[in-house]
């Protein structure tokens, strides 16, 4: 049985994860007889938005504290993960990692990444352990891993950004994943295509099977 962790921004598409591809995600590793462990930094979140109005609210919230509402209280500081220990890493998408796990949101090629999550995809990486990123995460990979082949799907400013940073960009559509064979990276580009839930299961399924493939 594989064991897979899984790295979160927070808790809702547009200041966290989102919270459909994190769980659908969670559901394919369990389905296809893998388990997992959740993750997340411990770090504010950039800011907090009203789910309902879009507005930014006045208020602070932690990243690892949303985050464990997904993972209904069971989950890990990032800071603590130990790449021995888990044989492939996956980052679901939502804003929050372009805000949170990064700068992409703000600075767009000229991000910056979390300390702890550069860490841990360096680390995996060293080992020859595969990584899926969906939505907006491959950004993550396309500032870390020059050279690497991904999608983000068809969004054209987006496309620019990670070819800005090296990235070899391929476009896909719903379900589709990119296997770049040398890095042991997976993509899928979710809700970064105007998508409904089951087109997000289905590309959550295909990117956790393309990784147990490549364990």
């Amino acid at each position: 049985m594989k064991k897979i962790a899984v790295v979160l921004a927070g808790n809702g598409v547009f200041d966290g994860a989102e919270i459909h591809e994190a769980t659908l995600t969670l559901y394919a590793i369990v389905k296809q007889g893998s388990t997992y462990d959740i993750f997340a930094p411990n770090i504010n979140q950039h800011h907090v938005i009203n789910h309902i109005t879009g507005e930014e609210m006045s208020e602070k919230r932690n990243v690892l504290i949303e985050a464990a509402r997904v993972a209904r209280g069971k989950i890990s500081d990032l800071a603590n993960f130990d790449p021995n220990s888990y044989d492939a890493l996956i980052f679901p998408g939502g804003f929050g990692v372009a805000k949170n796990l990064c700068s992409f949101a703000f600075n767009g090629a000229n991000c910056s990444i979390n300390e702890d999550v550069e860490k841990a995809i360096k680390a995996m990486i060293k080992l020859s352990k595969p990584i899926a990123a969906l939505c907006i995460a491959p950004v993550l990979l396309a500032k870390i891993l020059s050279g690497v082949e991904l999608t983000i799907g068809k969004d054209a400013s987006t496309k620019e950004a990670v070819i800005a940073m090296g990235a070899n960009h391929k476009e896909t559509n719903h379900g589709e994943v990119v296997i770049d064979k040398k890095f042991k990276i997976v993509t899928t580009p979710c809700y970064m295509l105007d998508a409904n839930i089951e087109q997000i299961a289905e590309g959550a399924n295909n990117a956790v099977k393309a990784i147990l493939n490549l364990i």
